[in-house]
């Protein structure tokens, strides 16, 4: 029963920053904002069935993205054939129809058909080269194409997280829901125009030289661009033609911002990394005097004159932006391009209201169980009950604390998770309290029934709090959304239960014997 001093002093430094860190959760905003800086101020965020909030569940377009794998092996196909010398038919496909599950051609010379399928089968190993004939087939095995797929999923989930952290919104909740779908919710957003723009947006950027021999159209349909080119929108009308190979694309960016030009207009500043600096300096050298356009998402948004070798792996993009705009489109070359455009499916948006009555259930319900148990504590124990009390206010107190700390998002969940929590934080004082009544009709004094009695309910309250903390884990880990919320507040509050019940409560007791006060517990 004795502590040592340091021990003192580490026991109050715990329970003083749990008031001050869970202070701001209690304090108006008027209050908290004249605070001096040195006092911790954030609170626990409220998730979306608390705060309201937006709800989107969206689907990445895996068709878009096994197209592009086809188109990809088409371009590859196409310049080995050319780079061997193997003549193709006229029928040589441009692009790969959405709904096609392989790249399919007719060679010319049927004395290179055994060069040809050498070649082919050497630019992927994932695709299998089939050749009847003259007709070349080459289909993507399942393994490749699955793996492909789900990795573009994972890619648009860090790609939508970006996106929607850069907007300034806090703790949204993104997750993967099946084989091609992506959950987002938003706390707090009650407007999700602004991030469904975003959303919206492949953001896949590239740079191309401009093709000069072709005239500028207003209708693509009646255009036909030279070999090697393609017409594409500009944002000032009409389309130009530009070239198919790619200067640099944007998965060579490292960075992007908002800025201004050389008139005072906003633009976006960009930087490549050294792969992409040395490819941009080289184009730029061997075009001066030449056009080259900034392509987002095949539109180009400008097409500035070369008027010297650009070096230095950055520059700026001008065009007609608002300082808004030109902060979206830094936020979208920052978080990477989409491997495929996502589509909404479902949206909802969940008024405050409702998380208002949510919060006010959740607080009536832990309020009317907290003075159940602490009533109970207190008949039933006598002061060793009411040392119990006061330890399930400080776990309160510290679990807030800590969830202020974590910056944890507080679902309804999260709220049972807590009234939960203050049945749990006196359960070790009932079988510390057992023992000790076992020890005294024993015959044992007082102080040494205590002591004992302490010491001989430790292994039963670790076993049980480690099966609930390994339990909760497991919930953590597999859970999603608001099933998380409940394991994290349980994990923590198990915890701080731990330290209040046994040890906070033990050095009360030993502080009221120090103090000659009179304990007594009923037998």
């Amino acid at each position: 029963m004795n502590f040592p001093k340091w021990k003192e002093i580490l026991i109050a430094c715990i329970c003083i920053f749990g008031v001050l860190f869970a202070l701001p959760n209690i304090l108006p905003k008027s209050v908290l904002n004249n605070l001096p800086d040195f006092i911790p101020n954030k609170k626990v965020n409220l998730g979306l069935d608390l705060s309201g909030g937006a709800h989107l569940l969206l689907e990445v377009d895996l068709a878009t993205v096994e197209n592009d794998y086809l188109n990809q092996q088409l371009d590859a196909a196409r310049q080995t054939l050319r780079k061997e010398s193997i003549p193709y038919a006229a029928n040589f496909p441009r692009t790969i129809a959405k709904d096609q599950k392989s790249v399919e051609f007719d060679l010319k010379d049927t004395s290179k058909i055994g060069k040809a399928r050498s070649v082919l089968a050497a630019i992927d190993s994932d695709f299998k080269v089939t050749i009847s004939g003259t007709h070349v087939t080459m289909t993507p095995t399942e393994e490749a194409l699955k793996l492909r797929k789900a990795n573009a999923v994972d890619r648009s989930i860090e790609s939508v997280r970006k996106r929607v952290d850069d907007t300034g919104t806090k703790e949204p909740n993104i997750q993967r829901q099946g084989d091609d779908r992506i959950l987002l919710q938003i706390p707090g957003l009650q407007d999700p125009s602004k991030v469904k723009e975003l959303l919206g947006k492949t953001a896949k950027l590239t740079f191309r030289l401009v093709d000069e021999s072709a005239p500028v159209v207003n209708e693509k349909k009646s255009a036909v661009a030279p070999l090697g080119s393609m017409y594409v929108e500009s944002d000032t009308g009409g389309y130009i033609a530009v070239k198919k190979h790619v200067i640099v694309g944007g998965e060579n960016l490292l960075s992007a911002g908002v800025t201004t030009d050389e008139y005072g207009n906003p633009a976006v500043s960009f930087s490549f990394n050294k792969i992409g600096a040395k490819k941009f300096g080289d184009a730029t050298k061997a075009n001066i005097n030449k056009r080259f356009a900034i392509l987002l998402d095949n539109k180009v948004i400008s097409a500035p004159t070369i008027k010297s070798a650009i070096t230095g792996g950055s520059g700026i993009i001008s065009g007609n932006f608002t300082t808004e705009s030109a902060h979206d489109l830094s936020i979208l070359l920052k978080a990477g391009a989409l491997p495929a455009p996502l589509n909404i499916i479902e949206e909802k948006t969940v008024g405050p209201d409702l998380g208002a009555d949510s919060i006010n259930s959740g607080i009536l319900a832990t309020v009317v169980s907290g003075l159940f148990v602490l009533v109970f504590m207190y008949l039933w124990y006598s002061s060793f009950g009411l040392i119990a009390d006061v330890a399930v206010v400080v776990n309160l107190i510290l679990l807030l604390a800590g969830l202020s700390c974590l910056q944890a998002t507080l679902t309804l969940p999260g709220i049972a998770g807590i009234a939960l929590t203050v049945g749990m934080a006196v359960d070790a004082n009932v079988l510390i309290n057992e023992r000790i009544k076992e020890y005294i009709r024993k015959g044992d004094k007082l102080i040494k029934a205590i002591e004992q009695g302490y010491n001989l309910a430790m292994t039963s309250i670790i076993d049980t709090n480690l099966n609930t903390i390994i339990g909760m884990s497991c919930l953590y880990y597999f859970g999603t959304g608001p099933v998380k919320g409940f394991a994290i507040t349980t994990i923590l509050g198990t915890i701080i239960s731990f330290f209040t019940s046994t040890t906070l409560t033990r050095y009360i007791v030993s502080t009221l014997f120090k103090m000659k006060y009179t304990i007594k517990i009923p037998m």
